[in-house]
């Protein structure tokens, strides 16, 4: 197979400073693996790697952490362009465009083809595999750490106020209403802006487009067109319910997140990844009763598949056939059963095949606490099977766009603009880092 040869690393990421690499270990094979995972998800990461050195004689990763997934993503390319990158990098799901467009990679379907290493890729779930797959299907990049989002909810909040877990956004604002009243004191709905979860997944379980060309799956010429869809609804929605006091912004800039004010018991509801699932059950305040539910969706929608948010293992290119050889076993070892339960024992993360969701049911994982909820989420992932619009978003610079996105929310909801003239603007701004991503790769496809 010999040494795949390396070029420039074209990325529409801003460039970061290298880190360099760790010792290796005597008479091992050695390679890298850079990760964004931070505190104690970078910790179990951390775990998996020991485990695998644990496990075989042969080699030796070195797991490096880079202090969040865009950090990882920049570091790397600033490595790459000095030749010391590493062989695998961690890249969450807004990366995804731009690494495929690039090139610099090992598609790892290809890979363990090459090492003779037998994976049941069909076993992987659509709304998982989908996102990091090209056109004909084949994966590039290994999923990895997977969530979606869920609403926390307090059981005994919401028995006070007469509700249950509402699964319609018309509901879940009538049941705001019902919380204020049983408590007009406390916080009913801890909020914070997130395209993943207030625009991303929001579109995905309406079965509604991010940007046109089924969310750039079909044409690197796609735009943004949330802000002509029901979107903006939601988004005034958010706006009003700020303004009638419903919901209250907690934001880890102005103080307490709204997942820990709802692990302390200052409001009643938040959205948010699965994962921190474990996170909310090691930090909530003694007598907290809590459990999750998915998305709700508004009237007159036929609720679709969300779509997986987290990260996958990316190979890149320019390494010799010894590392891929390395990180081929490494990605093997994390996709036996076995890896999988240790993976999602000890974090907030959801399996990634149907095996190991399967086995973990058949053993009772998910029966009892604090396990018990984080099934909804595989619920919400397979409702249906993914469509054109619910297969995941494939927008170069994603980002960038969701900064925008994020600058032109807090505007609206600060009331310094209407909510339309917010999501225009950043739709308007957002196309351009389109435009420029098309003109990096003119003449050239989504793969």
């Amino acid at each position: 197979m010999g040494t795949i040869m390396k070029s420039t690393f074209v990325s529409v990421f801003a460039v970061a400073a290298a880190l360099g690499g760790a010792a290796s270990a005597q008479d091992k094979i050695t390679f890298e693996y850079w990760y964004g995972l931070g505190g104690y998800l970078g910790d179990v990461v951390q775990q998996t790697c020991d485990r695998f050195n644990e496990s075989q004689d042969t080699y030796q990763i070195t797991c490096v952490g880079q202090d969040g997934y865009a950090t990882a993503v920049q570091n790397t390319i600033a490595a790459f362009r000095a030749g010391k990158h590493p062989t695998v990098v961690q890249a969450y799901d807004a990366g995804t465009a731009d690494l495929m467009m690039s090139g610099e990679f090992y598609p790892v379907q290809k890979m363990m083809a090459d090492f003779d290493i037998d994976i049941d890729w069909d076993n992987y779930f659509p709304g998982i595999s989908n996102y990091y797959a090209a056109s004909n299907g084949e994966l590039f990049s290994m999923p990895f750490n997977s969530s979606t989002p869920v609403m926390y909810y307090n059981v005994d909040d919401f028995a006070a106020a007469g509700i249950e877990a509402p699964q319609t956004w018309e509901a879940f604002e009538d049941g705001l209403r019902a919380l204020k009243a049983a408590n007009p004191e406390k916080c009913a709905y801890g909020y914070a802006p997130s395209t993943w979860v207030d625009l991303e997944q929001f579109s995905m379980a309406h079965g509604i487009p991010v940007a046109s060309q089924n969310n750039g799956y079909d044409g690197l010429d796609a735009e943004y067109v949330y802000n002509t869809t029901q979107h903006v609804k939601h988004m005034e929605d958010i706006k009003r319910w700020l303004d009638e006091g419903l919901l209250e912004i907690k934001t880890s800039q102005g103080g307490i997140n709204s997942r820990d004010a709802f692990a302390q018991n200052q409001c009643s509801i938040y959205f948010g990844s699965i994962a921190s699932h474990a996170t909310v059950h090691a930090s909530a305040v003694e007598g907290l009763n809590w459990d999750v539910a998915m998305l709700p969706i508004y009237e007159g929608f036929e609720r679709t598949n969300t779509v997986v948010g987290g990260a996958s293992l990316w190979v890149l290119s320019g390494k010799t056939e010894d590392e891929y050889r390395g990180a081929a076993e490494y990605l093997k070892f994390l996709a036996t059963p076995e890896s999988e339960k240790f993976w999602v024992s000890n974090t907030g993360y959801i399996p990634v095949t149907r095996a190991a969701f399967e086995q973990l049911t058949a053993e009772g994982f998910y029966d009892n606490a604090p396990y018990k909820g984080r099934e909804v989420a595989m619920k919400s992932l397979t409702f249906t099977d993914p469509t054109p619009l619910t297969r995941g978003i494939r927008l170069g610079g994603f980002i960038q766009a969701r900064s925008e996105w994020i600058a032109e929310v807090e505007a609206g909801l600060s009331g310094q603009k209407s909510m339309q003239e917010a999501l225009d603007t950043a739709a308007a701004r957002s196309n351009d880092v389109l435009r420029r991503f098309e003109r990096t790769y003119k003449g050239k496809q989504l793969p």
